[in-house]
């Protein structure tokens, strides 16, 4: 027993010309909605996943840091923002004494962020007691800016550093685990010990590190 044949359709056809202009039109019109959609998500989402560049700003002649202290400078982390965007920054010389961990070319000047890992609060320095101290919390940093008290969960963050034209500069920022191993930066309350690495990972935009 044969099956009626479809309406509208010719004889031996299988699909007739209306269902085949309709499914063309639906396949034109995803085409059409894909081209203005998929851009303008494009142009959404880059900005989120596109990297900082990477800057580096001076910061005077290396015979004005000293090894055994800090010195303060002020960087600008955010151009557009003028004076907001300004940063408070520890700068000392490399110490041999002090600094054991593995020594390269961007390490020769330890640059520290004034921003405490825990919450983000600005730490002072206190010289006669060779410690950062955050006021909000409690957390208190060593001269390598590792974590001595209080709830911060990694050290203070540095800053790549390098000597140009007779200048030290400071590049990107990092963070460092309890070892000052060094990982892309984080950001505050997020701990790079243990599973910590795992569990927060860096942001997309984060500049790309120039030891890499």
């Amino acid at each position: 027993m044969t099956s009626p044949p479809l309406p509208g359709a010719f004889e031996g056809e299988t699909i007739t010309r209306r269902r085949l202009m309709s499914a063309t039109a639906g396949v034109a019109g995803a085409a059409a909605g894909a081209a203005i959609v998929l851009p303008a998500l494009g142009f959404a989402i880059g900005p989120v996943a596109r990297r900082q560049p990477v800057t580096w700003q001076a910061i005077g002649p290396p015979a004005a840091l000293p090894t055994s202290t800090f010195v303060r400078r002020i960087i600008q982390t955010a151009p557009d923002l003028g004076s907001l965007g300004r940063l408070t920054i520890f700068v000392r010389r490399r110490n041999p004494r002090l600094d054991t961990e593995p020594t390269d070319r961007w390490n020769q000047f330890i640059a520290l962020t004034s921003h405490c890992s825990h919450v983000g609060c600005p730490v002072g320095f206190y010289d006669a007691a060779r410690s950062f101290v955050c006021p909000c919390h409690g957390g208190v940093y060593d001269l390598r800016g590792l974590r001595t008290g209080g709830p911060p969960p990694r050290p203070l963050d540095r800053f790549f550093t390098r000597v140009r034209r007779g200048l030290v500069e400071v590049g990107p920022r990092y963070s460092l685990d309890s070892r000052l191993r060094r990982y892309d930066a984080h950001d505050p309350g997020e701990p790079l010990d243990g599973l910590g690495r795992y569990l927060y990972p860096p942001r997309l935009t984060t500049p790309r590190r120039p030891d890499r």
